[in-house]
């Protein structure tokens, strides 16, 4: 399934896209099936299977009418992954790492697709985008080994870790430069897990006013999903509804030659197979 969190004019409303149109789940169960994912996360697999089954019979409406939103509203945390792919370590000249970099984002800069991306006047000349492989956790993860970690993902996201590189390496340490609002677009859907049951073999792009930046497969990942939700999880517990940010190729805009930055006015265009493209305008300063 491809959960997606909308708005058609009465409200947040969760449903199932399919195709040009629209699976309202939240008209046929306002608890289950809640805006807020509450009902569908605690729910679990069962729950998954219920909106299955209850997709069909659901009232439709046609997708241009449907606003998409963040997929997932509240996560208690954003755990982000840096380096971890090749490419991205071949074009930073850096050595590879022997464990996965872990940092996070604060979850109040989570924004929904067609969001505008704007930071504070005069705050960073160094915004950058980062397209990466969201993984959108579905059950309480503690101490789970490898070979089961994927059985305990919800689904799959577009995520894009805007980052202003001049607070990020200034500061010394990621989080501020990371963290700042509006700068973890999300969305449209999530494409739940059994639909990809190869998160390692996706192609995922990215592109500003039509020029693409990035390019790659997640094939490219150093650490694969399953091996990062294990390490993360041996001593900081996932809850469901917690987001993991899987790491970005190469091509982002700070070590591109000479260096390239979002501006105000331009247009980030995200893509993930099998996922989706997410797109958010860059307002900038504000």
């Amino acid at each position: 399934m491809k959960l997606l969190r909308f708005e058609a004019g009465d409200g947040a409303r969760l449903g199932v896209l399919d195709r040009d149109r629209v699976l309202d789940l939240t008209a046929v169960d306002p608890v289950l099936f809640a805006p807020d994912l509450g009902g569908l996360l605690d729910g679990g697999d069962a729950a998954l299977d219920e909106a299955r089954a209850a997709a069909p019979g659901a009232p439709a409406i046609p997708a241009f009418r449907a606003k998409p939103l963040a997929p997932v509203p509240a996560p208690s945390k954003i755990i982000c992954v840096g380096q971890n792919y090749m490419d991205h370590i071949r074009e930073q000249k850096v050595e590879v790492p022997n464990s996965p970099i872990l940092f996070s984002k604060a979850p109040t800069c989570v924004i929904g697709p067609g969001e505008p991306v704007r930071w504070p006047a005069g705050l960073t000349a160094q915004a950058d985008l980062e397209v990466e492989l969201g993984v959108v956790i579905g059950r309480r993860m503690k101490g789970v080994p490898a070979n089961q970690a994927l059985d305990f993902v919800l689904g799959y996201t577009v995520l894009n870790d805007v980052s202003a590189r001049d607070l990020q390496f200034g500061d010394k340490q990621w989080v501020r430069g990371k963290s700042l609002d509006t700068f973890c677009p999300i969305g449209p859907v999530i494409v739940t897990r059994d639909e990809i049951p190869d998160p390692q073999s996706l192609s995922l792009s990215s592109a500003v006013n039509g020029l693409v930046w990035q390019d790659s497969n997640t094939r490219e990942m150093i650490f694969p999903v399953a091996e990062l939700l294990a390490f993360i999880c041996r001593g900081i517990t996932l809850l469901p509804g917690d987001l993991v940010a899987t790491g970005t190729p190469n091509g982002v805009g700070v070590f591109q030659n000479p260096p390239v930055f979002l501006k105000p006015g331009q247009h980030m265009r995200l893509e993930i197979e099998r996922i989706g493209v997410l797109e958010n305008p860059v307002e900038g300063g504000t």
